[in-house]
């Protein structure tokens, strides 16, 4: 698997098996008294969040604990970034904390692919919601939520219903349903699909 995971195309059909099958053992912790495994101990896990989200950072911090990683909790708000300070120098601080992952949440298209390809972050970074562009880890959830309903995706039919053109999860779900074999067909007035939509998968 590669280093860093920004785009639900940066997955293939076997890293995304993997993700999902790894993912269906660890839901078995939720039913054992002790929540927790050594996984990630020592390890230290970077919520860095510059849009407002409940569910998402809370399911990342909550799966970093539940690895045992150290969780440092960063929102925007509050912080220097309401002063100016940029993308580069947050990293940077971070960075110098000793962080070995950066789940990143930005308006920005594109901030978690600055982060991933600059030098101001030497851990992994996790694409967790960029602008209209994608949002891969909650494509992942709704493809192990769909395989726990369904089994498996390949040769289903999917329908993506609504605006495209704005949802960085319907992109994401398209791109990851169809490296899972699923037949996706995206249903929306052409005026809120994206350009280029021909060269979707």
């Amino acid at each position: 698997m590669r280093r860093h995971l920004l785009s639900a195309a940066d997955l293939t059909r076997d890293d995304a098996l993997l993700v999902l099958d790894t993912a269906e053992e660890m839901r078995s912790l939720v039913d054992r008294p002790i929540k927790k495994l050594p996984t990630l101990r020592g390890r230290t896990v970077v919520n860095l969040f510059f849009e407002d989200s409940t569910r998402t950072r809370i399911s990342f911090e909550v799966a970093a604990k539940r690895l045992s990683a150290d969780v440092i909790n960063f929102a925007a708000k509050g912080s220097s970034v309401s002063k100016g300070e940029s993308l580069k120098d947050t990293a940077l601080t971070l960075q110098a904390m000793g962080a070995d992952a950066v789940v990143v949440r930005h308006h920005a298209s594109g901030a978690p692919h600055r982060l991933a390809q600059s030098e101001w972050t030497s851990g992994s970074v996790i694409n967790a919601g960029d602008g209209t562009h994608e949002h891969p880890t909650q494509a992942l959830l709704d493809a192990f939520t769909m395989r726990r309903h369904l089994g498996d995706l390949e040769g289903r039919r999917v329908a993506i219903v609504g605006d495209v053109l704005h949802s960085r999860v319907a992109r994401s779900n398209a791109l990851l349903l169809a490296t899972l074999g699923a037949d996706v067909t995206l249903v929306a007035p052409p005026t809120l699909l994206p350009v280029g939509i021909d060269t979707w998968p």
